[in-house]
């Protein structure tokens, strides 16, 4: 692990000497051209420079003071107008890492006395969150109690907090990010919290405290540890459905893994296979979003685009930051080794439940089948941003099956209109059930009971029954509508994106499509629809995803109305049979 530290610190020092002369001289941040500042970036900032010096004990890069650049990050976003609690909690994890002994804190020391009075009041003052920013109230809590400006440690409670919504929100113990309403962001801001105030509880003066906390957050870690280790690629690529993937849904996992080999909170047995996925996570990462001639992350091109509020700044400094605390960590895993064999992958399919309750069920189905290297994730869940496709229930395989990062689309899904309403089968289920079909072909089939439009609003005249169906490469997906009332469906449309990965920025042996494309093919249509000549979309920014480009989206549709009769069965079923093949030509 020696030589994959010291490789994480080389790639830090480049990110960040590429990346210094955009901090200000009041501390804000220069965005890239065509971006906008974000009100947090400061605070990412710091803490990037927190951990670099946590790492090496260096206040120097390049000729740049490091202690006073930290220090005018730290007052911009102890000043910042706006409320930005990630910011925040960032800033007060960068000036801890530089010593929790105010007297012997560099940043500290730098800090005029009027920021250090108004970053006490703001690290004081917090809102009670039921989403993923209570982590980072448990952050402003640590920082407060151990840089000494407040005798009275509310670390506990609010770790303890956090640990008894999950429960709340979940039946089997998964994050949920929006709670409110509909429910059901189980996401990668999940793996995001645990990393978050796992960091910041490594920074607590008391280690007591730290080590009594540690078994509350492995019960919730363990369960996201074994999913990561599910859905890692044989390429390397991890979590890639719901918000805030790309870059950093493989961050966020490498983080996670190795906190938690550190931590000995992953089994001896499954060392060899953490370690596998930690090396495909970590190769996929360096290999497809690092410009190894310029030294900087890329995450927003003219083949490639991400979420908006992800800025390439930020990402920039948040990738050094972690460059530095996996550099760190591996330094300290003396045994671990990439070299471990591990067993071959066998042929599989399961869903994860993450919630169940009487009025819905929602979770992620995973297949794989080695031999025609289709890896996938389908999952039924929800989120309260309408404007992208991410969360949609369809197979998620980044190369073979695409999907925009930043417009909607119905993806491999039927959307029937209905006047200003919407219908697709997604967002949740009743009655998941996956098992083995006939020639020991997988299956994946879920109701709902109420059809459900795309701003998460029930009709209550339909329901649907979805069926789907893995047999090695071949795909079939089957959906079923039925009315309990006459009622006018004015248009149906079914989208298939034909993209690729990043011509430059990509793994030799990542998974694209061959030249035969996915070979769709209309097995039954009650809608009588047609498909439309193929769009051409490759130069459409609206149409890039956070891995490559969409060159063409195939469209089935049925543009005029149709009157769905009650108690008739309305079907469309859809297979698929794609070529795979890797981005080498193998």
């Amino acid at each position: 692990m020696q030589n994959f530290a010291e490789q994480c610190l080389d790639m830090a020092r480049a990110i960040l000497s590429h990346n210094l002369d955009a901090i200000n001289d009041d501390g804000s941040i220069a965005p890239v051209e065509g971006e906008q500042f974000r009100q947090d970036e400061p605070g990412h900032v710091a803490l990037a420079l927190g951990e670099f010096y946590r790492l090496t004990g260096e206040t120097q890069i390049d000729g740049n003071d490091i202690v006073d650049l930290c220090a005018r990050c730290i007052t911009a976003q102890t000043f910042m107008p706006e409320e930005a609690e990630n910011g925040l909690a960032y800033a007060a994890l960068g000036l801890l890492a530089f010593s929790p002994a105010k007297d012997r804190n560099q940043i500290w020391e730098r800090l005029q006395e009027i920021t250090r009075e108004e970053l006490d009041k703001r690290l004081l003052a917090r809102t009670d969150y039921v989403n993923h920013q209570q982590a980072f109230n448990v952050a402003k809590a640590v920082a407060r109690f151990s840089m000494g400006l407040s005798k009275k440690d509310e670390t506990g409670k609010l770790v303890d907090k956090f640990v008894d919504r999950i429960k709340e929100n979940s039946s089997n113990g998964f994050f949920d990010d929006e709670p409110d309403g509909f429910g059901g962001a189980y996401d990668i801001y999940g793996v995001t919290s645990l990393v978050i105030m796992r960091q910041a509880l490594q920074l607590h003066a008391n280690m007591h405290l730290r080590d009594r906390k540690l078994p509350s957050l492995r019960t919730v870690a363990e369960k996201y540890i074994n999913l990561i280790l599910s859905i890692v690629r044989e390429d390397g690529l991890g979590w890639c459905f719901g918000r805030g993937i790309g870059a950093y849904g493989q961050m966020h996992c490498i983080s996670l893994l190795l906190q938690a080999m550190r931590d000995e909170w992953i089994q001896q047995k499954d060392m060899a296979r953490a370690l596998d996925a930690l090396r495909r996570l970590f190769y996929f990462f360096f290999t497809t979003y690092l410009d190894q001639e310029q030294g900087c992350l890329v995450i927003r091109d003219e083949e490639r685009n991400t979420v908006e509020n992800h800025t390439t700044r930020m990402a920039n400094f948040d990738a050094a930051r972690y460059l530095c605390q996996w550099a760190r960590i591996a330094r300290s895993l003396k045994g671990a080794s990439f070299d471990t064999p591990t067993p071959t992958p066998r042929r599989s399919g399961r869903f994860v439940v993450f919630d169940k309750s009487h009025r819905k069920e929602q979770g992620l189905f995973i297949y794989r089948d080695p031999e025609s290297k289709l890896h996938l994730e389908l999952p039924l869940l929800a989120s309260s941003n309408t404007d992208t496709s991410d969360i949609l229930a369809f197979p998620h395989c980044p190369g073979v099956f695409d999907w925009p990062a930043t417009k909607y689309l119905p993806v491999m899904l039927p959307e029937l209109t209905f006047g200003e309403d919407r219908v697709v089968p997604a967002f949740y289920g009743k009655n998941c059930t996956t098992g083995l079909g006939l020639r020991n072909s997988f299956y994946f089939r879920y109701e709902q009971p109420s059809l459900i439009t795309v701003e998460k609003k029930n009709l209550n005249f339909g329901n649907c029954k979805v069926n789907w169906t893995f047999d090695g490469n071949k795909i079939s997906s089957e959906f079923l509508f039925t009315v309990n009332k006459q009622v006018t469906m004015d248009s149906m449309r079914y989208v298939v994106p034909i993209g690729a990965p990043h011509s430059k920025y990509r793994f030799p042996r990542t998974l694209m499509l061959g030249s035969e494309g996915q070979r769709p093919v209309v097995e039954h249509d009650d809608f009588v629809s047609k498909w439309a000549q193929p769009e051409q979309v490759s130069n459409d920014p609206e149409y890039r995803t956070c891995f490559g480009n969409i060159h063409y989206l195939q469209v089935l549709h049925r543009e005029h109305a149709l009157i769905m009769r009650p108690n008739n069965q309305y079907r469309l079923t859809i297979s698929y049979e794609p070529q795979v093949i890797h981005a080498d030509g193998a």
